[in-house]
């Protein structure tokens, strides 16, 4: 996914924008940004600094600076949470735990070797159930009795569910013990950093309630998650932005600001 958020310089969120990133990542980086400045009824020259971020940050070159999405979650989490400790990040690609303190990144763990553990198991579980993944949460919930799916193999965990459903498992406690399949792979790789609250789960898959709550099984704590918690990079890449721009204007130091003509002349193209 490509986000975009806009703040003020009081920290407030002005818009922000999310879409599918596609094959052509420059392209979509400006109809994204386009997307945000006219919500927002601004124009890329009201805007003071931009950070990109994310594996993809690279591919933004109208951006001032890149900096790492760790950095960038660890500050975007604690913004909708002061008192993070512990972050667990699940998205399509990898999945992620970063210790913080006082909204700044401490350490981390990452897995991004294998799609179990992803969105993208879940996303591929779904599709072979022919369900909506929106739905996967709200059908697991209902579950008496999780089955055990011991694989960690996305193929493998996809025959064993078939095995499951052929044999007359409820649907509900076979989505149930996908959750739990994934919840407990991340919560192993999550205690590696010491687990405290409070825990914050962010990440596409934060929105499914369901592993929401076989994390919070798997880790013996309440588990926190922001309104949107695709947006927390993006928010960090916002709040260092208006960071870098308040010290360089304290210090009466000019902004470290690349030359951008090429890119806004042709930005709306």
């Amino acid at each position: 996914m490509t986000k975009v958020v806009i703040i003020d310089s009081a920290s407030r969120i002005v818009t922000s924008v999310t879409h599918h990133t596609g094959a052509e990542h420059r392209r979509l980086a400006n109809r994204v940004v386009e997307e945000a400045l006219n919500k927002s009824g601004l124009s890329i020259g009201d805007i003071v600094y931009i950070i990109a971020t994310g594996y993809g940050r690279i591919n933004v070159p109208f951006a001032d600076k890149q900096i790492t999405e760790l950095t960038c979650h660890a500050r975007g989490v604690a913004y909708f949470f002061p008192d993070v400790r512990t972050a667990i990040d699940i998205g399509g690609q990898d999945a992620k735990g970063l210790k913080i303190k006082d909204g700044r990144l401490i350490d981390f763990v990452m897995s991004d070797k294998c799609a179990a553990g992803t969105g993208r198991f879940l996303e591929v579980i779904a599709h072979a159930l022919g369900l909506k993944l929106e739905e996967l949460g709200p059908i697991s919930l209902k579950s008496t009795q999780k089955v055990s799916i011991s694989s960690t193999c996305t193929v493998f965990a996809q025959q064993e569910v078939t095995n499951s459903l052929s044999m007359g498992v409820p649907l509900e406690d076979v989505v149930a013990g996908l959750h739990d399949a994934i919840a407990s792979r991340v919560a192993r790789m999550v205690r590696r950093l010491k687990v405290e609250p409070d825990v914050v789960f962010t990440g596409g898959v934060a929105k499914n309630t369901g592993v929401v709550k076989a994390l919070e099984q798997n880790l013996g704590c309440p588990v926190l998650v922001p309104p949107e918690p695709l947006l927390s990079g993006a928010i960090g890449a916002a709040l260092i932005a208006r960071e870098t721009v308040e010290k360089a204007r304290a210090e009466g130091k000019p902004l470290p600001k690349q030359v951008r003509k090429l890119e806004e002349a042709t930005f709306f193209k």
